[in-house]
């Protein structure tokens, strides 16, 4: 099954049929909200909001490993993510889609892992490649086939927040080749790969980086909010296409699996 993770400025999906709505507990506590469970176009999808209903988790307080086990348990094999960012390189202005294939983590005191040697025992998982090569090509295809712009490539910087960046950590972040900026890209993208679930993620640029573009001396949180949710239309388009290719391909292998 496929699961769409929502962040900032995707709470909800308007598109979205609900038929259920399942409380879940899980050995690392409870998920952000109960699972949604619904149909897009006649084909299901499972929704959870990140942040919670309301916005009402601060990024470093994401129970990020119950999120993730929650929808393991529930048999998902797949999951989209959406991730708002800040855009660092001076081409991804407000308003661009980014999709990205790196990961630079500076957070710190999130519970990262199952494997601590505590639950279970301590796993090294091979992190070359931290986005599901699959999912990303998955989440181009539905771009493309609605002919929505997607900026292919990106160095995600996952910061600790909640409060943002001062311009001189954005350089810095830049220095370590970081093209976008935000807050919730890890430990999430890691508890997938230790559970086998194909990840990947695309991040709506909310507003220029502290020290770039218009945000030079500050940023201006209006536009920022203004700029979010003229792009959360498009992006809901792109998972309306994403759940739509999906549904197709799971019936075509229902199809081989019959011949």
């Amino acid at each position: 099954m496929l699961a769409i993770i929502g962040g900032t400025g995707l709470t909800q999906l308007d598109n979205l049929e609900i038929t259920r709505r399942l409380i879940v507990r899980t050995p690392y506590g409870e998920p952000s909200e109960p699972l949604i469970f619904g149909e897009i176009d006649g084909r299901e999808v499972m929704f959870l909001a990140r942040h919670g209903i309301g916005h009402t988790i601060p990024p470093h307080g994401v129970n990020y490993r119950a999120n993730i086990f929650a929808l393991h348990l529930q048999g998902v094999t797949e999951i989209a993510a959406v991730a708002t960012v800040g855009g660092i390189s001076a081409d991804l202005a407000p308003g661009s889609i980014v999709m990205p294939h790196q990961i630079i983590d500076y957070t710190h005191g999130r519970k990262n892992t199952f494997f601590d040697g505590i639950d279970l025992p301590v796993k090294h998982i091979d992190f070359t490649e931290p986005y599901c090569n699959n999912m990303r090509a998955n989440w181009q295809a539905a771009a493309e086939s609605i002919h929505e712009p997607l900026v292919l490539k990106g160095v995600y910087a996952t910061t600790q927040g909640p409060r943002l960046e001062t311009a001189a950590e954005i350089d810095r972040l830049e220095n370590d080749g970081a093209t976008i900026v935000g807050m919730t890209g890890m430990p999430e993208a890691a508890l997938a790969r230790e559970l086998e679930i194909s990840y990947a993620a695309i991040c709506p640029v909310a507003n220029h980086a502290a020290g770039r573009g218009d945000s030079l001396h500050h940023i201006q949180y209006e536009e920022l909010v203004e700029h979010l949710n003229q792009t959360m239309v498009r992006v809901r388009n792109i998972i309306a296409a994403l759940v739509k290719q999906n549904g197709l391909c799971k019936l075509n292998e229902r199809t081989e699996t019959r011949k």
